[in-house]
């Protein structure tokens, strides 16, 4: 009945008549007043919450609708829509989440309060889409309040992009149920009579473990050479080490270009949040208002497990073991719909599921589902309660919904408070269980108990030293000495450890109590590569160890003399930089598989084991590569690492020819606290940055907010708009601009103020 129920109120609403619904949406635009400063960010004002959250979605638009669009068609399970057959597989790993008829319940279910923003959500993008007829979106030209529900976490690659999408399209690519009582039959014919069925599911042996690992379900070395590092950067100073006595907070989020817009909501209710919003979504997921700002990093965390499930068939349904139980297995169809040169087509799919979560995938015969936090509802009211937080107290009042799953979050206040809060969803568990590898379901000691409680994380608030930081490093040097201490906390609150931005944090925050704003950010912009200065000294030694005769030396006494006496400082007049970026590459990628065989990271073997003549050999890879491509090995950095813009296309395209900008800092796996993900693409021999800083901040809380920022490329995703490039320089530069926070401020530097819709 209350589905029943549920299904009627949307459609009532869906049916309501368009004269009426023009007349609403004009009337909502009547209360909202969107300027646009010099920079084009958005500077939105609402009567209510509701109406901020109308004119700030509605703004959005203006700047991307497609990344809008694309964004929900993700969440959604909807990408085959627009893209085709491919994405028939990311759609359905979305959809056994997602389930829409569950999201409209949520939805009519929520507090009134959320549901009025939603509601000023998709009013305010259909009103949108009603006021520009020339705009076509792709798929959706008609967004309804639910949807809002799908996407409720702001960081990029959230929870359930961790399922592979291989091993997905490997179980759910034929008949899986077809195959399991296959599977089952034959087993039973080879069974000697009287034996009964195994009961080991794999658990320690190490025939089991190995093919695992084979089957990908079970980590492998982190430290792959070849990926790019994902994460952020937070550091909070308290104001006992500031020069005015006022708490600054660092905000820079290292995730693709592009993929947030920067924009100002207020309303007379009491909103008042700056910062940058995640684009289709409606609070401001990395940002700050007039007395708090917080910043969230990738967490450590493992939250997010596998279950070595035995299913069995039972009649004409199928069962699962749990405890002395059997359990019905859950299962309904989903039909995911793809694009196609002949127009729409439907493939529809069984999913599984048990009370762990959802079946993705099998290893040795073995269903395995994973559970990972799914409460959209909470989240999305967590998600935009902590915007209107006015100080710790408050804040972490709303962190008690624990729906912060992936991200930790760095934070400080007016009040003078800062604290180091680590991943907001950690479910308590046997410690008996290795949940770095998928458990046993049947046993009911596995399953997950409630979320570990604030006051039981390790998170640090206001240490005696006055500064806390994260670089998606582990808690256990948040704060320096007065970081929690490892051995008090289960192996599974994080399974990250220290990393070289976590290292360069280290050297750059201790010990200092004359921080001010320029000062964190000079910091933000710190040269010094921590990982070339462990690195870098080992290729000396082998160098040294080398006999003078040595055909290995051959070409290589000029770059290793610019080597030997490197300051371990990118920049783009670096030649050094150039050098020891191609040679570490050419290490770890050498020495990638002997390190995982051994159990330790790339960069700990190129440092500890590597021989001297993988070191050479790497240097003469390196040299060669630079001449081969530039003409000669010394080659500025700055003249292969650049940052460029042609299009508003979300894939982005990079040419050689094309106008481009020298960008100085580089990959955050060497240890820059500023990040630049580059690599070269089909006909460049320069490299592209596509991901790393993409919005930076810096923020100082005293009688008054002051803030300086500054958003990769520019704000709009439009080639023809003056802001879609125009902050390039600074980007590349590390020359954040003023923020325009308080009326009369926005009011100096308006370029434009207008109504929704005028």
């Amino acid at each position: 009945m209350k589905k029943l129920l549920t299904v009627l109120t949307i459609t009532l609403a869906a049916c309501t008549s368009p004269g009426l619904e023009e007349a609403r949406w004009e009337a909502r635009a009547d209360n909202v007043t969107i300027t646009r400063d010099e920079w084009g960010i958005a500077h939105v004002d609402g009567r209510t919450d509701a109406d901020a959250v109308f004119g700030m979605i509605y703004a959005q638009a203006e700047d991307d609708l497609n990344r809008i669009e694309v964004n929900y068609l993700n969440a959604m399970g909807r990408l085959a829509e627009a893209e085709g057959e491919a994405e028939i597989w990311r759609d359905l790993r979305m959809r056994l989440f997602i389930d829409p008829d569950e999201m409209q319940a949520l939805y009519a279910s929520s507090p009134a309060w959320l549901r009025e923003l939603m509601d000023a959500w998709a009013d305010g993008l259909n009103y949108f889409l009603h006021t520009h007829p020339d705009v076509e979106p792709r798929v959706i030209d008609r967004w309804e309040p639910w949807m809002a529900l799908t996407f409720t976490e702001g960081s990029i690659g959230g929870d359930i992009e961790r399922v592979s999408l291989t091993q997905l399209a490997e179980f759910y690519g034929d008949d899986p149920e077809a195959r399991l009582r296959a599977t089952v039959a034959a087993e039973e014919a080879a069974r000697p009579r009287g034996v009964s069925p195994p009961t080991d599911l794999g658990g320690a042996s190490p025939r089991a473990r190995t093919s695992l690992v084979a089957s990908g379900l079970l980590p492998r070395d982190p430290d792959d050479p070849r990926a790019e590092p994902s994460g952020s950067n937070g550091f909070a100073i308290a104001p006992e080490n500031t020069v005015d006595g006022h708490a600054l907070l660092l905000i820079n989020p290292h995730t693709s270009f592009f993929f947030r817009s920067e924009l100002h909501m207020t309303s007379d209710e009491g909103l008042n949040a700056y910062g940058a919003v995640t684009w289709g979504q409606f609070f401001v997921y990395q940002g700050f208002n007039e007395t708090a700002g917080w910043m969230h990093t990738s967490s450590g965390v493992d939250n997010i497990d596998e279950y070595l499930e035995r299913v069995i068939p039972d009649g004409d349904s199928l069962v699962y073991e749990h405890g002395d139980t059997r359990r019905p297995l859950k299962a309904r169809d989903v039909t995911i719909r793809y694009r196609t040169s002949s127009g729409m087509r439907e493939r529809t799919f069984t999913a599984y599921r048990t009370h762990h979560g959802p079946v993705v995938r099998e290893a040795d015969g073995r269903w395995i589902s994973v559970s990972l936090m799914e409460n959209p509802q909470e989240a999305l009211q967590q998600s935009y309660l902590r915007t209107k937080a006015e100080n710790l107290e408050a804040f972490l009042e709303v962190m008690e919904r624990h729906t912060n799953s992936s991200n930790n979050t760095v934070y400080a206040d007016a009040e003078g408070n800062i604290a180091y809060l680590h991943s907001n969803f950690i479910p308590q568990r046997d410690t008996g269980f290795d949940w770095s590898r998928p458990v046993d379901g049947t046993d009911p000691a596995s399953d997950w108990g409630p979320p570990t409680a604030i006051e039981d994380s390790p998170n640090v608030v206001n240490p005696p030293n006055g500064w806390v930081q994260n670089t998606n490093n582990w808690p256990y040097s948040a704060a320096g000495p007065y970081s929690p201490r490892r051995e008090d906390y289960p192996a599974y609150v994080d399974r990250y450890g220290e990393n070289a931005r976590g290292l360069s944090a280290l050297r750059l925050i201790p010990d200092r109590s004359d921080f001010t704003l320029e000062g964190l950010r000079e910091a933000a912009y710190d040269s010094y590569l921590t990982a070339f200065a462990a690195l870098v000294p080992s290729l000396v030694d082998a160098w040294d160890a080398l006999p003078a005769a040595s055909p290995l030396r051959e070409g290589l006494d000029e770059p290793m003399a610019e080597l030997r006496t490197w300051d371990f400082r990118w920049g783009v007049r670096s030649v050094p930089t150039s050098l020891a970026v191609y040679w570490g590459e050419a290490l770890l990628d050498a020495i990638g598989d002997q390190a995982r065989a051994v159990g330790i990271s790339s960069t700990q073997y190129a440092e500890t084991l590597a021989s001297p003549e993988q070191h050479v050999t790497a240097l003469s890879a390196a040299v060669q590569r630079l001449t081969d491509d530039f003409g000669h090995w010394r080659t500025p950095w700055g003249e292969i690492n650049r940052f460029q813009r042609l299009t508003g296309a979300i894939q982005q395209p990079f040419n050689d020819d094309g106008p481009s900008t020298a960008v100085g800092f580089t990959s955050s796996r060497w240890g820059s606290l500023a990040s630049f993900g580059a690599r070269t693409y089909p006909g460049t021999v320069r490299r592209y940055g596509t991901s790393g800083n993409s919005f930076v901040a810096v923020v100082e809380f005293g009688d008054s907010v002051r803030a300086v920022a500054v958003t990769a490329g520019g704000e709009s995703g439009d080639p023809d708009s003056p802001h879609f490039d125009d902050q390039t320089q600074l980007y590349a530069d590390g020359d954040l601009r003023p923020v325009h926070f308080y009326p009369d401020d926005i009011a100096e530097h308006a370029e434009r103020t207008y109504r929704p819709g005028s």
